[in-house]
């Protein structure tokens, strides 16, 4: 709006004035950033989460003028790593890339030592991903309605793998399982390297595993991709349906990354944080990152994360809860 008349906006200046005098100044937030920036990786170094954790790093490290490191915090399903962040000082120089796991963990470790709500503040939702459904390529299964119906078939002979308790490997599973009403039988590894070496084998029939995991080995002709477990089509496998189009109507599992600070960190370098994380994403790193690992590029305002946290929590809550599912 422009104001025509002078002596309008001088009273306007005046006000204006006058309230920047009475408002307090956070002198941290003045002069943030001036050291290095700590990222907490609640995983081992080289998976998805790390990768995309340190493409972000140096992105905004490029904005913010300072360094940003990782530092991988591995361990109890990221409880670990999250506790080391919600226990930080709210400085704005400890974060943590969050993700699946720590919307569902609440649902499996009904004492965590942290409270998300009270110790957390959302910072930005990066990116989003999903899942793709694999098979072995000399099994008779060639789509999602082939899978479905030979599960109803022969219940309980059909297996699939997964690599960790509420992983979204596992979860997406259990989903389809519940949507689909089939029974596939679950059987646990310890990371997606010798699930797939077991499916490629034919000890299971299944999976439900990353595109970082599993692309290359789908190009190769070691693997048969059957469906996306996204909502939508994703750019990088148009050929693929999704789960949804394919026989499961509504269904939509995803995994996804966050950034998230210690509550009661500052607005403005919440603020400052959202949008060094929105530039980041629109890097030609990023882009190429998206297409390798399969990733939704989002860097929405911190009030998305949040939503979309909660939305996630809720949902997968009643999964685990239906299937029966405990903590290891």
């Amino acid at each position: 709006m422009v104001f025509r008349s002078l002596k309008t906006g001088d009273v306007f200046a005046f006000a204006a004035c006058a309230l920047l005098s009475v408002l307090p100044i956070d002198p941290a937030a003045a002069s943030y950033p001036d050291r290095t920036i700590r990222i907490i990786v609640p995983f081992a170094p080289g998976g998805g989460t790390d990768v995309v954790a340190r493409t972000l790093a140096q992105e905004m490290a490029k904005d913010l003028g300072v360094s940003v490191i990782i530092e991988n915090k591995p361990g109890a399903g990221t409880i670990i790593g999250t506790q080391a962040v919600a226990s930080s000082d709210p400085d704005g120089y400890t974060l943590l890339m969050g993700t699946f796991a720590n919307a569902v963990n609440p649902s499996l470790q009904p004492k965590l030592p942290y409270d998300h709500d009270r110790d957390l503040a959302a910072v930005a939702l990066v990116a989003r991903s999903f899942n793709i459904v694999v098979v072995n390529p000399k099994s008779p299964y060639r789509s999602i309605a082939d899978l479905i119906a030979a599960a109803k078939a022969e219940p309980d002979k059909l297996s699939y793998g997964t690599y960790g308790t509420g992983t979204s490997a596992h979860l997406a599973g259990e989903l389809f399982k519940h949507m689909a009403k089939v029974n596939l039988t679950t059987v646990p590894y310890k990371g997606a390297a010798p699930a797939i070496t077991d499916l490629i084998g034919g000890q299971i029939q299944v999976m439900f595993t990353t595109v970082a995991s599993a692309a290359s080995l789908v190009e190769g002709g070691q693997l048969r991709a059957l469906a996306v477990t996204s909502a939508e089509r994703s750019p990088a496998f148009p050929q693929l349906p999704t789960v949804s189009e394919a026989g499961v109507p509504g269904y939509d599992a995803e995994a996804w990354y966050g950034l998230f600070a210690p509550a009661k960190t500052p607005p403005d370098i919440i603020a400052r944080l959202n949008r060094s994380a929105a530039l980041a994403v629109q890097s030609d790193s990023f882009r190429k990152l998206s297409t390798n690992e399969g990733l939704i590029l989002v860097a929405d305002p911190p009030s998305e994360l949040d939503r979309y946290f909660h939305e996630e929590e809720a949902r997968w809550r009643k999964v685990i809860k239906d299937a029966g599912i405990k903590a290891e």
